[in-house]
């Protein structure tokens, strides 16, 4: 279930994804109209090279006709997110090596050396298994010299600020941790394995879809993103995914009422598949096109 990792990453935009080679990209924009009211919707990624080129005409020209922009949320920084992964991430009375039978252990051990994690593997061990799965996904990205800087709603954040308009988070980080805090021990347990057994796949895997992203390849990026565990964790996929998409729609829906004009970026796993935002918009009586 090597995918679960994959959406878990994607639920902390501070820590997802890398792309690999410095190509223009060109990827999917939609738009919503009702009215004298207009809804971009905009899929992302959340770490890239510094030298990804994703920008393009009509992209700068929803973004220059926007008054707001909308990312998954807004309230990510060092403190705030320190302070969450205090409240729920970590349980010392209950140490990791203690939840881990002997060869996990040693796997563990293994994925902390080669991330390179100050500590080693005694660094994860107040962790919950959550927090441990995420830290060992991500940590081999930022020492191969990726730069969160560079995410694209990173990017939108600080065009749209500089511009003098706002920036509104359709979740916040708490909502966000509480996720995957509230995941049971036993799927918990399940990510950390999966993590431990792919960690040296883990970037091939991510750089082909954010390959499909650069390419606007929507279909592609519900296979690889989405359909895993749609079919190896139902439940997973309708708390993560399903849930999270009807919720947004319903606040697009309400956008839609008003005047002016919106730009939304939130993951681009979120729009594809057919349980995408745009699907649930549609469940609503919402259009949306391709630009």
């Amino acid at each position: 279930m090597r995918l679960f990792r994959r959406c878990l990453i994607a639920l902390l935009p501070v820590l997802l994804l890398i792309g690999a080679s410095p190509i223009q990209a060109h990827p999917a924009l939609w738009v919503s109209k009702h009215a004298d009211s207009t809804v971009y919707l905009f899929g992302t990624v959340h770490l890239l090279p510094n030298d990804t080129d994703w920008r393009f005409p009509a992209l700068q020209q929803a973004l220059a006709d926007s008054q707001t922009l909308y990312l998954e949320l807004v309230d990510d920084d060092q403190a705030n997110m320190a302070q969450l992964v205090i409240r729920y991430g970590l349980d010392p009375s209950h140490p990791l090596s203690s939840q881990l039978d002997k060869d996990d252990n040693a796997a563990l051990a293994r994925a902390a050396e080669a991330s390179g994690l100050p500590g080693g593997s005694q660094s994860l061990q107040p962790m919950k298994p959550w927090l441990a799965a995420l830290t060992l996904s991500v940590a081999p990205l930022m020492k191969a010299g990726f730069d969160p800087s560079q995410g694209v709603d990173k990017q939108l954040r600080s065009e749209m600020s500089a511009r003098g308009k706002p920036v509104l988070g359709l979740e916040t980080a708490e909502q966000q941790v509480q996720l995957l805090a509230g995941l049971s021990q036993s799927l918990q347990l399940a990510f950390l394995r999966d993590t431990l057994r792919d960690a040296d796949k883990a970037s091939a895997e991510l750089s082909a879809m954010v390959d499909k992203w650069k390419q606007g390849d929507v279909d592609a990026i519900a296979r690889l993103e989405n359909d895993d565990m749609k079919g190896d964790a139902p439940e997973l996929y309708q708390r993560l995914l399903v849930d999270r998409n009807k919720a947004w729609a319903k606040q697009i829906q309400v956008l839609l009422q008003r005047p002016g004009t919106v730009f939304i970026a939130v993951g681009a796993g979120h729009l594809a598949g057919p349980d995408s935002v745009q699907a649930q918009l549609a469940k609503l009586g919402i259009s949306t096109q391709i630009r």
